[in-house]
């Protein structure tokens, strides 16, 4: 049988193949070194951050600093240093009003004071002013309503509110003068008391300024009330409603009574309002004059002449033989003006008692505020008609 021959590489390539198995060897042994030396490095290093993170959680924190309940009464060793002194703290600044300055002017009213300051600015009178709504503040408004064109309501609402502007600040004040409290003097409970008078002035303080203000004594004590009225010395500062008629715009060409709505307005040449007052009328419906007058003739400042014949009710005036003239002032039975229209013993005129205008009747003649009746002198001219109506 045949003996297999084992096969041998030739000597030269036995070699080559001895000499590379080497090599391969030497390159693992140089792999597994740069292994090993990296694994041990990074133990190291491992090793020392384990311990640095033990040692610092074994020291203790020290403690936090705590705040003694009470100030320390003793500080041994060095003082202690000055606490620091905190800044002063300015005061508050007060809260400034509200300027009043043109660039917050006009604008519309608020309430219904201000709707009757306002009315009086058109020339338009609600009485005497008292901040209420009463019948000549409703007729007041209906005047200013047709006026403009607005739906006639009576009312202050949205349209007429937007409508119905203050040309500045309803409030204003009033310094008591000496020369003030020197005209002031009281008044006789008589007719020939009062005809002994050397004028018919105001009797107080609050009525003198209740009149220049055109408003209801009230509201004058109401917008002031630490004062004392028994005793105002001169130099006093009132708060008082800023209220005064515009300028006259021209003659009125005629003027209209309304006996029912107890009205006296007056128009232009081209039937545009001038000007709206309340009015007192005639007690005895015949005696009322119906119709148109004129203007006769026209007094302000006027004295008056008590004729007892007008007077039948009163017992002075039954006991009286004679007439008595009375000298001018705000407390004379026609105030401060007298307007003579082309009936007998009938006129427009002022009154002593102006916050009752609208409110009682006269003799027979058409009773207006003394400040209404001073402005209408303006406004008529001998000859002006005057229309009369039911």
């Amino acid at each position: 049988m045949r003996r297999k021959l084992k096969y041998r590489l030739p000597a030269s390539r036995h070699r080559a193949g001895t000499a590379a198995w080497w090599l391969l060897a030497l390159a693992l042994a140089v792999v597994f070194a740069v292994v090993w030396w990296d694994q041990r490095l990074t133990g190291r290093k491992s090793k020392s951050k384990t311990q640095s993170t033990a040692q610092a959680a074994k020291t203790p924190a020290p403690p936090a600093p705590t705040q003694p309940a009470t100030a320390p009464t003793h500080v041994p060793a060095l003082a202690p240093a000055p606490a620091p002194v905190a800044p002063p703290i300015p005061p508050p600044t007060p809260r400034p009003a509200i300027p009043e300055t043109p660039g917050a002017w006009p604008r519309p009213v608020e309430n219904v004071f201000e709707a009757q300051v306002a009315l009086v600015q058109q020339g338009i009178s609600p009485g005497s002013l008292d901040g209420a709504v009463g019948s000549q503040t409703r007729a007041a408004l209906s005047a200013f309503q047709e006026k403009i064109h607005l739906p006639v309501t009576g009312r202050l609402d949205t349209n007429t509110r937007a409508r119905l502007l203050l040309t500045n600040s309803p409030y204003t004040t009033y310094t008591v003068t000496t020369n003030d409290l020197a005209r002031l003097q009281p008044l006789s409970a008589t007719w020939l008391g009062k005809s002994q008078q050397t004028a018919l002035e105001f009797e107080t303080i609050l009525e003198l300024v209740a009149e220049k203000a055109f408003s209801h004594p009230n509201l004058i004590r109401k917008l002031n009330p630490s004062i004392n009225w028994s005793n105002v010395p001169p130099g006093t500062v009132l708060q008082v409603p800023d209220v005064s008629y515009p300028p006259p715009h021209g003659p009125a060409a005629f003027i209209v009574i309304s006996l029912a709505a107890r009205t006296l307005e007056a128009f232009d040449d081209n039937t545009n309002l001038l000007v709206h007052f309340p009015v007192s009328i005639g007690k005895i419906a015949e005696k009322r004059p119906v119709g148109e007058l004129h203007v006769l003739k026209i007094a302000p400042h006027p004295d008056y002449t008590f004729d007892p014949a007008n007077f039948p009710e009163s017992e002075e005036a039954r006991q009286l033989k004679t007439k008595l003239k009375l000298p001018p002032g705000p407390n004379n039975p026609v105030g401060m003006a007298w307007i003579s229209l082309d009936r007998p013993s009938y006129g427009i005129h002022g009154t002593p008692g102006p916050e009752q205008v609208g409110r009682t009747e006269s003799h027979g003649c058409f009773r207006l505020a003394n400040w209404n009746a001073e402005y209408l002198v303006h406004l008529v001219s001998i000859g002006t008609s005057v229309f009369v109506e039911e």
